[in-house]
């Protein structure tokens, strides 16, 4: 049986039931929850770094926007709370629309 220790989408097991295998699996406490949780974000964040397509990008971004909202959860913020602070950094810095690169700053 392969060994896998790593948090998987609420449904996993329930598939992996339904394909006939059997499984061993445990609730995360919360410490341990939000350590996994962000060991998540990194691989989902690699995972597209690495994609190949536009089609699997998305998916990976997808994956890690999933995570992020998980994550946002655990701060005690819902998605929505989490997109108006989006939002806001947007208005007050702004976005990366642009493509600003920043190459250095001189003081006067």
């Amino acid at each position: 049986m392969p060994t896998y220790n790593k948090l998987v989408r609420d449904k996993i097991p329930t598939i992996i039931e339904q394909s006939g295998k059997t499984f061993k699996s445990r609730v995360l406490q919360r410490e341990e929850y939000q350590h996994e949780l962000t060991k998540k974000a990194k691989e989902e964040l690699q995972e597209y770094i690495e994609a190949r397509t536009h089609q699997e990008a998305i998916e990976e971004l997808a994956d890690l926007l999933e995570v992020m909202h998980a994550l946002a959860a655990v701060h005690g913020a819902t998605p929505e709370q989490l997109e108006k602070v989006r939002e806001e950094k947007a208005k007050e810095r702004g976005k990366f629309d642009d493509r600003v690169y920043l190459v250095e700053t001189e003081e006067v």
